[in-house]
């Protein structure tokens, strides 16, 4: 009988160590730390094919003031007009251009901070402009902790953030738009990739879509 009852009892201790740690073991051989993008002008959205990837909203918009007064730039006139026109823009190269990834756009983010208000930050309020310094390797708090916590809601680990968005006049009478971004691993807080875009065109649209063509080429970037 007490045989039976030390075999029962070294079986049932084995059982219970098995399930503390299987799980750890699971979640240790599953998912894994992404890596970084090549090093490239392009963004490859084969290399992010089937994730979720947050797109954050532009919060940056600058223009020379030789183009401010510019007929052809009314379109852009006014901050809130240019962001969300600049947005609107983006959202459609990357889906029509990456069909593959699971985007989830600014509109959808701001509605998910919505219903969460209180325990996330807006989407449009996070700061996200200072990734646009060349340099940046690794995402500041209060940046990192708010992007964490946002894209957690949306089941996403990878962030792309359209950092800064700038207009000039060309000598020829075009231009030309030079578009910063940037794909953010939230968990980590490092950047992945960066890139600053170039595009011409005869009115803004042209010009930001010239770079968004740029950076994100049918072929994936491969």
């Amino acid at each position: 009988m007490n045989s039976s009852s030390n075999s029962l009892r070294v079986l049932l201790g084995r059982m219970l160590l098995i399930s503390l740690v299987a799980p750890a073991c699971a979640k240790a051989q599953g998912e894994r730390d992404p890596a970084p993008l090549p090093a490239t002008t392009t963004f490859s959205t084969q290399a992010v094919a089937g994730k979720t990837v947050g797109v954050l909203p532009l919060t940056l918009v600058a223009a020379d003031p030789a183009l401010e007064s510019d007929p052809v730039y009314t379109s852009y006139q006014g901050r809130r007009s240019a962001l969300h026109r600049a947005d609107s823009l983006i959202a459609e190269a990357l889906v029509s251009r990456g069909p593959e990834v699971g985007w989830v756009l600014p509109p959808e983010l701001r509605k998910m901070a919505r219903r969460s208000a209180g325990f996330v930050a807006d989407p449009d309020q996070m700061g996200q402009a200072v990734l646009r310094a060349p340099k940046m390797i690794t995402v500041p708090d209060p940046l990192r902790s708010s992007l964490r916590s946002l894209l957690a809601i949306a089941d996403a680990r990878l962030a792309l953030v359209p950092a800064a968005l700038g207009f000039g006049p060309e000598p020829d009478g075009q231009i030309r738009a030079d578009l910063s971004l940037v794909l953010v691993d939230v968990r980590s807080g490092k950047v992945m990739w960066r890139s600053l875009a170039p595009g011409r065109g005869k009115s803004p649209d042209e010009a930001l879509n010239a770079a968004l063509a740029a950076v994100l080429p049918v072929s994936g970037g491969q």
